[in-house]
Formats: structure tokens, C-alpha cells, sequence
């Protein structure tokens, strides 16, 4: 079994910055993809990015040059950082990992920007 557990978001201004961090714990194979998903309201769960273990990233192209995923394999942490929000950017982010033919969830985080 594996338990997420996101942390860091919250209600910024446009413009301004969030961190996302999700640890993971459990069963944790060496080869995994990490990430991140979003679901505005009304609207279908997104991809925001992706990271594979040792490989490279991937983006949505509504985050790309705004958005930065990292982790952090020896404490089975991702995170994501997050600049120039934008009032679109709202939702409830979901950390993901996948592995073995597998997808697990956070409970999600809700990310607010208003001014």
C-alpha cells in the first residue's frame, strides 16, 4: 500500500508563488513516476506534470516556463513549484504515483488565486 500526503497550498495573488511537496510512504518501488494533477470545478482532472525516477519531465503546455517539478528520491518527496499564478491556475492539485501498473492519490490541496 501507498499514502500521499500533499502540503503548501493555500490563496496567493496573481502573479505570486506557491510550493506543492507530497511525500510518499509504503510499499515504494526504486522505479516510479511522480506528479502532480488539477481539478477546477466543473472541469475534468488535468495533468500538470510528471517526473519519472532519473528521468525527464513533463508539462502541460498551460504551465510550461511557469511551473517547476522536482523530487527528491531518497525522501520520496515531489514538489512543485509554482510561479506567475494566474486566477486559472485554481483547483485542487492531486500528487500522484505510479508504479507497477498502479496509480495512487493524495487527498489533494486546494490552490487559490485571487486578488
Amino acid at each position: 500500500q501507498v499514502q500521499l500526503v500533499e502540503s503548501g497550498g493555500g490563496l496567493v495573488q496573481p502573479g505570486g508563488s506557491l510550493r506543492l511537496s507530497c511525500a510518499a510512504s509504503g510499499s515504494i518501488f526504486r522505479l516510479n513516476v511522480m506528479g502532480w494533477y488539477r481539478q477546477a470545478p466543473g472541469k475534468q482532472r488535468e495533468l500538470v506534470a510528471l517526473i519519472p525516477t532519473g528521468g525527464s519531465t513533463n508539462y502541460a503546455d498551460s504551465v510550461k516556463g511557469r511551473f517547476t517539478i522536482s523530487r527528491d528520491n531518497a525522501k520520496n518527496t515531489v514538489y512543485l513549484q509554482m510561479n506567475s499564478l494566474k486566477p486559472e491556475d485554481t483547483a485542487v492539485y492531486y500528487c500522484t504515483l505510479k508504479q507497477l501498473a498502479r496509480d495512487y492519490w493524495g487527498q489533494g490541496t486546494q490552490v487559490t488565486v485571487s486578488s
